[in-house]
Formats: C-alpha cells, sequence, structure tokens
C-alpha cells in the first residue's frame, strides 16, 4: 500500500462480533490522511441508541468472559498478541496512513502492542486474593472481582497502541470495554477489534463506537458503564472526570504534560542530546511535546503527552549542546511516512498545524530566538507539536524549582554521570513518570500515568489490575455468633 491509495470501504462501527453501522447517529466526522490531505473515510458519530446496543451486547459479553478463568483469559489474550505480531505490518501500515507517523516508528508502536497483551496475559493467570486466619478457627478472604463494562477513550496520536494499553488489563481482570477513538484516527482499533473476536474473546467483549464529544458524553453517562478510562487534552479529561462523578464511576485519566528534561554540566553529551531529540520528537512531537530552544534558538520540527518540551541545560554546556540539537535535527529525514527511510511525517492536520505554527510565531515574537524564558507562552503551554524549548539553569536548587512550576506532572527526565545527583533529581521530580539517562522508553512492565493536572491511575505495569478491578473481602465464622443483645 502506497500514500495516497487507501480508502476506508467498510463500516467503522464494531459490536457483536463484526463490522456494523450505528442505529443512529449524532452527526458526522471526517477522517484525513495527513500526509495528502486526502479524505479516506466519512462516518456516522454513534447516538445514543447505538450506544445502548453496544453496552448491552458488552454486558452479554461479560457474562461470559467473567466466568471463565484466569488462564483461559491467558490463553485468550495470548493468541491474539500472536496475530498483531503476525499482522504487524498491516497494522503499522494502516497507523502510518491515518495518522502521519512514519512507518519505521509505528512498527515500534505496534510491538508495544503485542507485548502489552502478553505481559497481561501471564497476569490474568496470576490474579488472586488473600487468606487471612481469625480468632476461634474463623477466617476470611478476598476476591479480586472484574467492574463490568468499562470504557476506553483514545487520542489520536497512538490510536492502536492506547486501545492495547487499555483493552488488555481490562480484559485479562475479566471485564468488557467499549473503545472510542478519536475521530481523527478511527481506523486502526477496528483491526483490533477484529482481531480479538479471531483470538476467541465473546462476540461483544471489546466494541468500538465512533464519535466526537456527544458519543463520549452518551458512554460516560450510561449507568451500566463501570469505569472510564481516558487519554487526552486537560479540558476534556475534566469533564469527563465531572459525568463520571454523577454516576461516582472510577476514572483513569492520562492527560497533558509541559515535561522537563534536565541536563547536567557532567552529562556524556552524545546521550543527552538523543535524549533530548527523543524526548521532543517522536510522533511529530504529538506526544505533548516541541522545540523551542530558549536562552539561545527556537528550532521546530514535528506528538506524545510525556514529551520533555522543556530542556533544561546547565549554563557552561548550554552553547554546545544547543548547536548538536540543531545540528542532529536538521538531520531527521522528514516526508512520506510510508518511506522506510523517514523518520518523521506529518502533523495529525491543518487545523493542528497552524496551531502548532502559531506556537512558534508567538515564540519569535517573545524573544525565544535569543533568549527564552520561564514566562513565555512556548514554555508554559503544551503545544503538542515538535517544538523544544531549550533553558539555562545554574544550579540544581534553581532547576527543580523551575521544573516543579507547572500544574503538569505527567514526565520528566535528568541526564547526569553523578548517580547519587541523579535518584536525588528524580525524587524531587513531580511527575508520574522519571525517567534517567534517557527519555519516552515505555516497557510495559512500569506503569505510566501523572501527577496533579497530567492526571491520576495508571497504565501498563502490574499496579493496572487494580484500576480495572474490585476487591471483595468474605468473612466466614466458624463458630457460634456472639450478639450483645
Amino acid at each position: 500500500m502506497s500514500t495516497g491509495t487507501f480508502v476506508v470501504s467498510q463500516p467503522l462501527n464494531y459490536r457483536a462480533g463484526a463490522r456494523v453501522e450505528p442505529v443512529d447517529a449524532s452527526g458526522t466526522e471526517k477522517a484525513f490522511e495527513p500526509a495528502t490531505g486526502r479524505v479516506i473515510a466519512t462516518f456516522a458519530c454513534s447516538g445514543e441508541k447505538e450506544v445502548n446496543l453496544a453496552v448491552e451486547n458488552a454486558k452479554a459479553a461479560f457474562k461470559i468472559w467473567s466466568k471463565k478463568s484466569g488462564m483461559e483469559r491467558c490463553q485468550v489474550l495470548l493468541e491474539a498478541a500472536r496475530i498483531i505480531r503476525e499482522r504487524k505490518d498491516e497494522i503499522a501500515t494502516v497507523e502510518t496512513i491515518n495518522n502521519g507517523k512514519s512507518i519505521f516508528e509505528a512498527r515500534l508502536d505496534v510491538d508495544t502492542c503485542w507485548q502489552c497483551l502478553e505481559y497481561y496475559a501471564g497476569l490474568a493467570a496470576s490474579m488472586a486474593g488473600e487468606h487471612i486466619q481469625l480468632p476461634g478457627g474463623s477466617f476470611g478472604y478476598t476476591r479480586r472481582e472484574p467492574l463490568g463494562v468499562c470504557v476506553g477513550i483514545g487520542a489520536w496520536n497512538y490510536p492502536f497502541q492506547i486501545a492495547c494499553w487499555k483493552s488488555a488489563p481490562a480484559l485479562a481482570c475479566g471485564n468488557a470495554m467499549i473503545f472510542k477513538p478519536s475521530p481523527f484516527t478511527p481506523v486502526s482499533a477496528l483491526l483490533l477489534a477484529e482481531i480479538y473476536t479471531k483470538a476467541g474473546v465473546p462476540p461483544g467483549l471489546f466494541n468500538v463506537v465512533q464519535g466526537g464529544a456527544a458519543t463520549g458524553q452518551f458512554l460516560c453517562q450510561h449507568r451500566d458503564v463501570a469505569k472510564i478510562s481516558f487519554t487526552g487534552s486537560v479540558p476534556t479529561g475534566m469533564k469527563i472526570m465531572e459525568m463520571s462523578a454523577k454516576g461516582v464511576k472510577p476514572i483513569t485519566l492520562e492527560l497533558g504534560g509541559k515535561s522537563p528534561l534536565i541536563i547536567f554540566s557532567d552529562c556524556n553529551m552524545e546521550n543527552a542530546v538523543k535524549g533530548a531529540l527523543m524526548a521532543n520528537f517522536l510522533t511529530q512531537g504529538q506526544l505533548n511535546s516541541g522545540i523551542s530552544h530558549l536562552s539561545t534558538a527556537l528550532v521546530s520540527v514535528s506528538g506524545v503527552c510525556c514529551n520533555g518540551t522543556r530542556v533544561f541545560v546547565q549554563k557552561e554546556i548550554a552553547d554546545t549542546f544547543t548547536k548538536e540539537v540543531v545540528k542532529q535535527t536538521q538531520k531527521i529525514k522528514l516526508g512520506d511516512p510510508l518511506l522506510e527511510d523517514t523518520r518523521m511525517g506529518p502533523l495529525i492536520n491543518a487545523p493542528h498545524l497552524e496551531r502548532v505554527l502559531g506556537f512558534i510565531k508567538s515564540a519569535k515574537e517573545q524573544g525565544a530566538t535569543s533568549n527564552c524564558t520561564d514566562d513565555m507562552t512556548c514554555v508554559k503551554e503544551e503545544i503538542f507539536g515538535p517544538v523544544m524549548s531549550i533553558l539555562t539553569f545554574e544550579t540544581e536548587a534553581e532547576v527543580l524549582e523551575r521544573a516543579n512550576d507547572t500544574t503538569f506532572g505527567l514526565a520528566a527526565g535528568v541526564f547526569t554521570r553523578d548517580i547519587q545527583r541523579a535518584h536525588r533529581v528524580a525524587a524531587e521530580l513531580q511527575a508520574g513518570t522519571c525517567y534517567i539517562n534517557n527519555y519516552n522508553v515505555s516497557p510495559v512492565e512500569l506503569p505510566f500515568g501523572g501527577y496533579k493536572k497530567s492526571g491520576f491511575g495508571r497504565e501498563n505495569g502490574r499496579v493496572t489490575i487494580e484500576y480495572y478491578s474490585q476487591l471483595k473481602t468474605v468473612c466466614v465464622e466458624m463458630g457460634d455468633v456472639e450478639s450483645v443483645f
């Protein structure tokens, strides 16, 4: 498949184990190919009736799936992981066409997806409660039980990966899931739904509904939805939190970031430069990232919510570091994302491109190309594009205070050869994930999530099992009841 040829020809909703058109709609959306601007799909946003059907269908599947043993669920998830590995190139190609990231990067994303399913397959078979001995031969025990029908709401920067990161632990715990992709990237979640069906999940266990805010509202307010996991912006996260609160539903929020990356003068310069590039330009900087060189220059290339877009460099190495970053940035191969040597593709769509360019224009007007400061817009606000801000600092205490002076707290990083300093700084950084001498690595074994307005709850790691299950205590009396009456 080549750029400019893909068109969606099948329905983009998935219910009861098959692609379906929604029975009602709350509007229509168009999905584009970022590389060309072509419309690759026009689809109906699921209305309230379609959401109700998806929930009812998921409830029926949940009754079957939740009764299976952990080992039985493990076997199905392992088969799904095997199919993802087998179809890696196909999935990556669809992801690249709909998202714009390079095919090289998309393949790496797919690898993290089958790894995620394999990881939670292993945990599914090991889930257990505990036994507590009580006086007189009585005892208690705990049961870890599934929640029911969970909702996953994805973002457009990692469409297939987010669907896997949310569904794998949910299904491992015995839940059903309804997934709503971003309307910008509606395509690849359907591949995951088909893979789950082929692997042997009950029809309806993983349904996909398409749509925007109205569809999301129907899902969040549905009385039979037990939990919501959302990845996206802070304003939308706040709305989801408010809607969920009315139903007392547990939620996981993975929101925005403006993460600090601290480069000390004793760092390995080559590794620090590589780390800064990894911290800013994955997924075209749409990891909540960017590059504007504060106190030196403004460099822009390509998003990831955890991106280290505020790069603090110790003053004595700032010039050397900046020159090397600019040099390496200029070598990044831009172009057709389906070409093997491309390392950065287009931003998601034209409006987002204009938004990022607006930030760059504002940064230049504020003097970022010669001397950037902490109070500049490009330093404070999440750009979600390839814009890296480089600022200088002198002391550890100073940089920690500045690094933590943000409402976000998704990630942070530090480069230094001083291992004591590295751990000391990591302990003081107010972020859910801290990297030492690396950045933007995401092993599925490690929990990922934020502090402050970057959200709460975790994805990946063993702890996520706790966010997709609930604990029941059973107290067993082996003697006679002692009454106070």
